[in-house]
């Protein structure tokens, strides 16, 4: 530019780059946080069926002896193999492929698996009342003594979390078949839900090795 019968020139600079800044996912972050929670709840379960077991050590035995072992191992194979299960629902959702593209299980999306897991999840369920019906008929009962008060307090409360995870996968399927555009907001939808199936499986072996294993 001129200014006072001189010329002086001007630079201009080059817009400054803004480095993008990924956050975290804020339901992702959310679940965790309330899976925490959860943690500690369990761990009160846990505290209460230590304690009631060491006020009567003769009386957990003698109860603990009248399980039937094999039958809540199968059962406990059967929700572990479903974390698998849910695990390949979750990589077809990470590939944004809600459906699947073939019948074999390479070419299945994310709806065939957490239908199958959801089968597999049912069938703990029911495998569970089985045992408790058994069980009742044995005269063990929420109420017959502390034992049963534990069994059925920390068995029962983990068995309704994995009936809320059903409900769960079914929201998701539905939510699968109902979007015309499969995106990452659904695929974070299935990704969150895997964590809370995990969760509650892990919670399951714990238990099962402490009610079935360490009598």
């Amino acid at each position: 530019m001129r200014h006072n019968g001189s010329v002086t020139s001007t630079s201009i600079s080059p817009a400054t780059h803004v480095p993008v800044v990924n956050r975290p996912n804020t339901v992702a972050v959310g679940t965790i946080v309330w899976l925490g929670s959860e943690v500690m709840f369990f761990a009160g379960l846990f505290a209460i069926y230590f304690t009631l077991r060491s006020t009567s050590p003769e009386l957990f035995t003698f109860e603990a002896n009248r399980l039937n072992v094999p039958f809540a191992l199968v059962n406990t194979l059967i929700l572990v193999s479903s974390s698998f299960t849910c695990q390949f629902g979750v990589f077809a959702a990470e590939r944004l492929q809600p459906r699947s593209t073939g019948w074999k299980p390479s070419q299945w999306g994310m709806v065939e698996w957490f239908f199958l897991t959801y089968a597999l999840g049912a069938i703990f369920i029911a495998g569970q009342i089985l045992e408790y019906a058994t069980l009742v008929h044995e005269g063990i009962a929420l109420d017959s003594n502390a034992y049963g008060s534990a069994f059925y307090m920390t068995t029962g409360f983990h068995g309704l979390h994995v009936t809320g995870g059903l409900i769960a996968f079914l929201l998701v399927i539905g939510r699968g078949f109902a979007v015309r555009n499969f995106g990452h907001r659904e695929a974070t939808s299935a990704i969150v839900v895997s964590y809370y199936w995990h969760f509650v499986d892990v919670v399951w072996i714990g238990l099962f090795l402490v009610i079935y294993v360490l009598k």
